[in-house]
């Protein structure tokens, strides 16, 4: 997948005019995650872990503020839907297995990928992520959903939960 380049004053973006200009760092990640949006709709099946992290990196990177996201998928690993699901801090986001449970329920899903940044760009996984996930699988697994991967986005990196064997 390609990358931004390390000088984004040489990337371009096309105005609703149709004009060009030089664009921030900040309206370049906008429009990847717009682009990404159209790409990967309802129905998309997630078939490698690579193309999970790369759709992930690109929503999550470049937050300010830690953001925990979930992929809602049905039995097949189909994606239903994308939802941001908790805004927190520059270090800390609450999460409540209680409202990942009724959004789970109420898209009928199967299964999920769950996933949050962490502004500093170090993707580490933290005692308190590794404490979410396990309060979450639990609670999921009294209703039969099932999480197949826990994705921490530090910048353009990640590290991946089920690759480590942590879930």
């Amino acid at each position: 997948m390609n990358r931004i380049a390390q000088s984004p004053a040489t990337l371009m973006v096309r105005n609703e005019n149709g004009r060009y200009s030089v664009a921030s760092a900040d309206v370049i990640l906008e429009v990847a995650r717009q682009v990404i949006d159209q790409k990967l709709q309802r129905g998309e099946k997630f078939s490698s872990p690579d193309a999970t992290k790369d759709y992930l990196q690109m929503k999550l990177a470049g937050l300010e503020h830690e953001v925990f996201a979930v992929l809602f998928l049905d039995n097949q690993h189909r994606l239903i839907a994308y939802r941001e699901m908790f805004r927190g801090t520059i270090d800390s986001a609450s999460v409540h297995p209680r409202e990942v449970v009724k959004a789970a329920l109420a898209l009928n899903a199967g299964a999920m990928i769950v996933a949050h940044n962490h502004p500093s760009g170090h993707p580490e996984p933290s005692p308190a992520d590794r404490q979410i996930t396990r309060r979450l699988k639990e609670a999921l697994a009294l209703v039969d959903v099932r999480i197949i991967d826990h994705l921490v986005v530090g910048g353009f990196t990640s590290v991946s939960f089920a690759e480590r064997g942590l879930l």
